[in-house]
């Protein structure tokens, strides 16, 4: 059975809705702060209602296995300098481990944007009995992309 959570994370950035938008929306921009972990990454971007994002690689383990790593997600809603909704499958040596909806509102404040990213996840294949590692290791990679696309608006 499936396990489903959700979780909302939010984070400022000093730019305008526009260029945070951006970085989603521009395929340079995007790969300035999308990353597989692993090595011989390969990433195909379409940026549109519809459209999708590719991304392989493999990633060794501490004990010298090598997993194969594919996250394969489709634009479900685009509105330009506001949100953006799509659709993703994370994909372990060829299981689908987890799936989740990502809904990001951007919102203009003083001198900035107020991203919030809500996920709704449900974890398919867990890598432990409760599902908990992988749920963890969602919260934990959110925050590290907001690093990342704050280091690409710079």
């Amino acid at each position: 059975m499936a396990r489903h959570d959700s979780f909302t994370l939010t984070r400022r950035f000093a730019a305008p809705p526009a260029e945070v938008f951006a970085l989603f929306a521009d395929e340079a921009r995007w790969r300035r702060w999308f990353r597989m972990p692993g090595s011989g990454a390969t990433y195909a971007h379409d940026f549109r209602i519809g459209g999708g994002d590719r991304a392989t690689a493999e990633f060794r383990m501490p004990d010298g296995r090598i997993e194969s790593l594919e996250n394969i997600a489709t634009y479900l809603a685009i509105d330009a300098d506001r949100r953006i909704s799509y659709a993703y499958v994370a994909i372990v040596d060829g299981i689908p481990r987890w799936s989740s909806l990502v809904t990001v509102d951007l919102t203009p404040d003083a001198g900035g944007t107020e991203l919030s990213w809500t996920e709704q996840v449900a974890v398919l294949q867990p890598s432990d009995a409760s599902g908990d590692q992988d749920l963890q290791h969602l919260r934990g990679a959110t925050p590290m992309r907001f690093n990342a696309m704050a280091a690409a608006l710079r």
